[in-house]
């Protein structure tokens, strides 16, 4: 995990994952500059055009959520409510 946090470019990982990332980067800090050409090369590498669409939404949610954290001063918990946190979610799930 830390070679893709480090440099996914550079990491040891497949070239799908590597390519989805790159269309990710764009989207989330560069989206004026994303083409449809952006995401044949993604699909040429052989992901799914479902898959984009799903990593499009879990990138999109998360970056409303950091944007709104970083406007609005949100604060983040205690690190043992993650842990408490992610007990309760292994039980309950997220229904």
């Amino acid at each position: 995990m830390q070679p893709v946090l480090a440099n996914y470019r550079t990491a040891p990982i497949d070239e799908k994952l590597r390519a989805m990332l790159g269309l990710l980067e764009t989207f989330t800090l560069h989206p004026e500059l994303l083409t449809p050409d952006d995401v044949r090369a993604v699909l040429a590498t052989g992901v799914t055009k479902e898959a984009i669409r799903d990593a499009f939404y879990v990138a999109f949610l998360f970056n409303t959520y950091d944007r709104l954290a970083d406007t609005l001063g949100w604060e983040l918990p205690d690190p043992a409510y993650y842990a408490k946190a992610g007990r309760f979610l292994l039980r309950k799930g997220y229904s």
